[in-house]
């Protein structure tokens, strides 16, 4: 199994603060929740959940604008 496949990465103003990579979906998609619940309420947060061994498909990010 790829160990970076679903790579997981948290913006606030246009800047990368964190990053990380997981070998399985289930444990990026607990991450991504947990880094929206604890830096959501942040203004200009952005994270970008994307699946890197489909080119880097997108999927999931927040704020969800109307997707």
């Amino acid at each position: 199994m790829d160990n970076q496949r679903y790579h997981l990465t948290l913006t606030i103003g246009g800047r990368p603060i964190m990053h990380g990579w997981w070998p399985e979906l289930k444990f990026a998609e607990r991450k991504f929740a947990a880094w929206v619940g604890e830096r959501g309420s942040v203004e200009g947060t952005r994270i970008t959940l994307t699946d890197e061994a489909d080119g880097g498909r997108v999927l999931k990010f927040w704020p969800d604008e109307g997707r």
